[in-house]
Parts: structure tokens; C-alpha cells; sequence
């Protein structure tokens, strides 16, 4: 069943484009990656050191294959650097309601 992830993120004070022009260039990748069915990145307009990300995967163990990769590769230490505070990652089953 596939997943909806939801990651909220905080670029440090006044880097938030700069943030954005990095990430253009690592979400083709991600896109693309195995399991990744769709991802959306929507810029907060108050505030554009604020990021959302929604994403969505296969399975969760196809989203966890693909941050594990993301570790390895050194690209989660680099966009974490880059961070304000620890992003906030949620995880969604869509339900009939």
C-alpha cells in the first residue's frame, strides 16, 4: 500500500532559497529513485525558510530503502547541516472517509 510522507523542514534564518536551489538539484534523483511514485516541495509564503515536502512511496520500506541510500551518500548529513532544527517527518495511509 502506498505511503504519503509528509517532511517539514527549516532552512537556517535567511537560507531558505538557497536551500531550495540545492534540493532542485538532488529531487530528480529522488524522483526517480525506486518506489518514489510523486514529490511536491511547497515553499511556506510567510516564511521561506520553510519547506514542505510531500511525498509519496510504494511502501514505507521503499521509503525507508531510499533514506538509507540518502545516508549513505552523505546527502542527508548536508542538507542537515543546513537545517534550523531536525526536520519532522510523518507518515500517511490515505483511508476511505
Amino acid at each position: 500500500m502506498a505511503v504519503t510522507i509528509i517532511l517539514e523542514i527549516q532552512a537556517k534564518k535567511g537560507t531558505g532559497n538557497d536551500l531550495l536551489a540545492t534540493m532542485k538539484g538532488i529531487l530528480p534523483e529522488t524522483r526517480s529513485y525506486d518506489g518514489c511514485i510523486g514529490l511536491n516541495v511547497y515553499q511556506n509564503k510567510d516564511d521561506s525558510d520553510v519547506m514542505v515536502l510531500v511525498e509519496s512511496f510504494e511502501s514505507k520500506a521503499h521509503y525507508d530503502k531510499y533514506l538509507a541510500w540518502r545516508e549513505e551518500t552523505g546527502v542527508l548529513q548536508q542538507l542537515s547541516a543546513a537545517l534550523e532544527r531536525p526536520p519532522s517527518i510523518r507518515f500517511f495511509d490515505l483511508v476511505d472517509a
